[in-house]
This record gives structure tokens, C-alpha cells and sequence, in this order.
């Protein structure tokens, strides 16, 4: 494993030296175990801050305006409370996919989220190793004893960070007694030439998945004074192109908006790190001005107790002015990707499939069900148009009409069968009460929907069918009748889907008001339909039941409606979006 695995090594390199060796199983021991914990530690740290903070960096996201400025501050900002940036990314790639972000906004959130990242090193900077074990306990306290969700996870948050720093303090001692050991500090040399560096750093984080681990462990090893402030930033480069491995593994087999933005998180990285390579000595020149020293050291002490702090802003200052730097290259990049990674062809479009759900979301419950309603808005969207062309077909349409809508069904089913999936998924993490409703709630919505589909499908589509076999004639006043009540059942679903996209109260409100007028309606048709049951015209009798069936299955529609709209109301939440159109 990169940088550890060296160490671990460095006795086959050495066999023949004749200094006193340390003892290489205990070190091993103790360092993997510290790294065990760090690794750790970390991981329960950005899970809890996920649960913690992921409602309201949703809306911050979600309101980020066109100004790329913003979006870099509000990528970094973001990122820095979630401690992802790939949960970043895939928040971005689903507000592409919604039209609700350009590929310019979400370039200049990519890059600020760069930024976020850092975070991590300045905490694992400061030397407080020695409250290690006082925040493992406080921190395992609260949640252990704590029946509130919120305190149990601001514990997990501090036993992680506790974890953190004790792995740490746990590496940092297993590693003490190399300081003396020669052929180590031969190999730590090495480490000064930069391409060896960030290619060591590289391969580290690509195998660990996080950069932030990289650079957490290369500040471990600059605290025993192991490697200089040059050899560090040439590290921490490497972390930087080696988190481009997370990014495109991740980007496997997703669609075309994560691929792009995993390309712009490849391209602005390693761009930075070509610009920054030559000049690795200048900005540790920058940043030995900038940051505190200890003047009374001197030797290895000194570099211990200075480097740490160096690298960290070291890390801040590389991230922030790549940046500053190819923020004016936005339009450039996306021009770039899109013609990378081009649209896909018609044909392929024509294949459902899922666009917003994504499983690196399943860890930040807020944001899975933010997705998993948008998603269920697209198979809301397949109903409308079912809903839409259904009446035109029924009265007048021929067999191939009918048959296409038919045929709509299908991406329902697909959507259906990938939400349902995805929910099952998100009941299994860790949901407080409120959330478990909300996933219960969206899997009763998705199931409401795709019974109004098969309704539509089966039904209507069946009626239509039948008019047509039986060469029945619909008169134009119950045509008129007819659309007339089609069009506030339509009006009904169209607002339950948007109660359902934004979160609303006050549409759901609107569509279960809807209750009295829709029932007069429904009984004036009826009375309408009992004095055209004796009107002089052929086939009256089949004529009158076809149309009370498709009064019925209208009345069935806005049945479902309303049930998707109490389930609205039952669960509300902030609202993930502002609708723009």
C-alpha cells in the first residue's frame, strides 16, 4: 500500500546493514492499526456529518446562483461540511440531469469543491493528539447513551474525529524509532524528487480512495520530521491526481452528465498539478512566510514541528489558486467534455433508465430522497403524457394511437421497478423516524403512480379498443362532457406531481380541495348520462355503458391523485428546488 508498504518493506532492502533495527512486527502492527483507526475515524466522521448537515447543504446547492464565482464558494463550503466531494459531484450531476444547473455552474462547483477537501488537513494539522482518547469518550457518550438522533450523530461525528487523531498519535509513535534508522532516511530522500513523490502519493490514494487520507498520513509523517516541506507538497500533488481514480471508477456505467463531471474533476486536477510542478519550491517559499515556525528548534524537531502546519496550507493554497485560476476557463472546459463524452444518440435515449438515482447518495438519506423524488418525478412525467393523449385516443383515435400509449406504460414499469429498488436500498441505512415515513411514503407515491399507469393502460386503452370493435359513436355534447372532465382530473394529477416534485403543502391542498367540485361534476355527468340512455340513436345501450366505464376510471384517476397528495402532506420536508420555469 504505497507509502506504508515502503516502510514495511524496508527491511529487504536493508539485511545486510549492520544498525540496530527496529522492531518490524510491533511497528507494523502498531502502524496499520493506526491507520486502521484513522481510516476509520475519518469514515465516521463524514457519515455523521452527511446525516447531520445534508439537509441544509441540499438547499444551499439547490439556490446556488449563475454566478461561477458562487458556485466555486458554494462547492467548497458544501464540501467542507459533508466531507465528500464525489457526494458534491453526483448532488451536481443530479441538478444537471433536472435542468435545474448548467455544465457551467457545475464546473465552478467541481472546483470549489477541491477546496472543501482541504478542510481535512488543516483539522489533522493541529496538534491536539493528546485530547485523542477525551474526545473518543465524550463522543461515544453522546451516542451511546443519547436517545435524540441529532446529539447520537454529533457523538459519532466527535468519536470519529477522536479516532482520527488517535490513529494518528498510534501511526506517529510506531514510526518514532525510524528517525534513527538509516536506510529509511536514505529512502525518505528519495521523496525530494517531485515525479517520484506524486507518483508514490498517486498510486496510494488511488488504491485507499481518498485524498484526504493521503494527505492526513503524509502530515503524520512530516510530524516525526521524515520528509521536508517540497517532499510534502509533492505528496499532497499526488493525492490530488490519484482521487482522479475514485472519480472515474465511480463514473462507470453512469449516465452522460457524471461521466462529464468526472472528467472535469480529471482534467482540473492534473491540469493544476502540471502548472504547480516546476514550481514546488516557490510555493513552499510562499508558504514558509505565511506560516508559524519554531525558532527555538532547530534539525529535526524543528522540521517536525513546523512541516505539518506547512503542508496543510501548502494543500489550501495549491487548491484555492488553481481555482482562482481556471475559473475563467469554465465555458472551455465544458466545450471540452460535451465533446468528449457527446450526447447520446436518439436511439439510445429511447432507452428508460434511471437518471437521478445513485447509490453514493444512500449514505446521506436527505439527498437519496431528494433523488429518488425527482426520479419519481420522471415517471410522473411518462403518466402525464399518458394522461394527456388518453382522451383524444379514447373518442377518436385508431389502433396505433392507442397502442403508443399502451407502450408508455412500459418506461413506468422500468421507473417503478429501479425506485422501488432504490428505496429498499435506503430503508436499510440509518434513518431516523421522520425519514423511514418519507421512504414509506415515496414507495406508496411510486406504487400510486404506476396503478394510475396500468389504469390508463389497461383500462382506458381497452375502452378504446372497444369502441372501435364495436364501431360505437360518442355525440359531441358528451364529448364536450367527457373532455370537460378529463381536464380537471388531468388539472388534479399535474398538481399532485408538482406537490410531489417541490415538496408543496399547498398544492397537495389544492388537489384534495378539489374533492367537492370534482364530485358535482362526476354526478352532473351521470345525470347527463341518464337522460342520453333513452335518446334515439344506434347501439345506444353499448354507447351508454362505454361511457359511464370511462366516467368511472376518470373518477379512479382523481382517486389516486388525491392519495398521492396526502402522502404529500403527510411528509413534508424542506423543499430540495425552486421551480424556475
Amino acid at each position: 500500500m504505497g507509502l506504508l508498504l515502503l516502510i514495511l518493506f524496508i527491511p529487504a532492502f536493508a539485511a545486510n546493514d549492520l544498525l540496530t533495527e527496529p522492531n518490524w512486527w510491533d511497528m507494523s502492527i502498531r502502524l496499520l492499526g493506526g491507520l486502521a483507526l484513522f481510516l476509520f475515524g475519518m469514515e465516521q466522521m463524514a457519515g455523521s456529518l452527511k446525516l447531520v448537515a445534508g439537509e441544509r447543504m441540499k438547499v444551499v446547492l439547490a439556490r446556488l446562483t449563475t454566478n461561477r464565482f458562487m458556485g466555486a464558494l458554494t462547492g467548497a463550503f458544501v464540501t467542507a461540511i459533508i466531507q465528500s466531494s464525489s457526494v458534491t459531484t453526483v448532488l451536481v450531476v443530479g441538478f444537471i440531469s433536472a435542468g435545474l444547473m448548467s455544465m457551467a455552474q457545475s464546473i465552478g462547483v467541481i472546483m470549489g469543491a477541491n477546496v472543501g477537501t482541504t478542510i481535512t488537513a488543516q483539522i489533522v494539522a493541529f496538534k491536539i493528539t493528546k485530547y485523542a482518547l477525551l474526545m473518543v469518550a465524550f463522543g461515544f457518550g453522546a451516542w451511546f447513551f443519547s436517545k435524540q438522533d441529532k446529539i447520537r450523530h454529533y457523538g459519532n461525528m466527535l468519536l470519529g474525529l477522536g479516532l482520527i487523531f488517535f490513529g494518528m498519535s498510534l501511526m506517529s509513535d510506531a514510526m518514532f524509532p525510524l528517525r534513527s534508522y538509516q536506510p529509511f532516511l536514505d529512502l525518505m530522500a528519495t521523496m525530494e524528487n517531485p515525479l517520484i513523490g506524486i507518483l508514490i502519493a498517486a498510486v496510494f490514494t488511488a488504491l485507499i480512495q481518498s485524498s484526504s487520507a493521503t494527505t492526513g498520513i503524509v502530515i503524520v509523517m512530516a510530524s516525526q520530521g521524515f520528509i521536508t516541506l517540497p517532499a510534502g507538497i509533492a505528496l499532497a500533488f499526488g493525492a490530488n491526481i490519484g482521487t482522479c481514480v475514485t472519480a472515474m471508477l465511480a463514473s462507470i456505467g453512469k449516465k452522460r452528465e457524471a461521466i462529464r463531471a468526472a472528467l472535469v474533476h480529471v482534467i482540473f486536477n492534473i491540469a493544476g498539478v502540471l502548472l504547480w510542478v516546476a514550481f514546488i519550491d516557490n510555493l513552499a517559499d510562499l508558504v514558509l512566510l505565511i506560516s508559524p515556525t519554531s525558532n527555538e528548534l532547530t534539525g529535526t524537531a524543528k522540521l517536525a514541528a513546523d512541516t505539518p502546519r506547512q503542508i496543510a496550507n501548502a494543500h489550501t493554497i495549491f487548491n484555492i489558486a488553481n481555482t482562482l485560476i481556471f475559473i475563467g476557463f469554465i465555458g472551455a472546459f465544458g466545450r471540452l467534455v460535451e465533446r468528449l463524452v457527446p450526447d447520446r444518440p436518439l436511439e439510445e435515449e429511447r432507452i428508460t433508465r434511471p437518471r437521478f438515482l445513485d447509490d453514493e447518495l444512500l449514505e446521506t438519506p436527505t439527498l437519496a430522497l431528494d433523488m429518488a423524488r425527482l426520479e419519481i418525478g420522471r415517471a410522473g412525467q411518462q403518466v402525464r403524457e399518458m394522461l394527456n393523449q388518453i382522451m383524444p385516443a379514447l373518442l377518436g383515435g385508431d389502433r396505433k394511437l392507442l397502442a403508443k400509449i399502451g407502450e408508455m406504460d412500459d418506461k413506468v414499469d422500468v421507473l417503478h421497478e429501479h425506485i422501488v429498488s432504490y428505496l429498499g436500498k435506503l430503508s436499510g441505512e440509518r434513518l431516523n423516524q421522520k425519514q423511514t415515513e418519507i421512504v414509506l411514503n415515496l414507495m406508496s407515491t411510486i406504487n400510486n403512480l404506476e396503478n394510475l399507469a396500468d389504469l390508463i393502460e389497461t383500462d382506458l386503452v381497452g375502452l378504446g379498443y372497444k369502441r372501435l370493435e364495436e364501431n360505437l359513436q360518442i355525440s359531441p355534447e358528451t364529448q364536450r362532457m367527457l373532455n370537460h372532465l378529463h381536464t380537471q382530473v388531468s388539472q388534479a394529477v399535474e398538481l399532485a406531481l408538482q406537490a410531489v416534485k417541490l415538496q408543496d403543502t399547498n398544492l397537495a391542498d389544492q388537489v384534495t380541495g378539489m374533492k367537492t367540485t370534482v364530485q358535482q361534476l362526476f354526478d352532473a355527468a351521470t345525470n347527463h348520462q341518464a337522460t342520453r340512455l333513452v335518446a334515439d340513436e344506434p347501439n345506444r345501450l353499448q354507447a351508454y355503458t362505454l361511457e359511464v366505464e370511462i366516467i368511472e376510471k376518470l373518477r379512479r384517476i382523481y382517486y389516486f391523485a388525491k392519495r398521492i397528495a396526502k402522502l404529500v402532506e403527510e411528509s413534508t420536508v424542506d423543499p430540495l428546488i425552486v421551480e424556475t420555469e
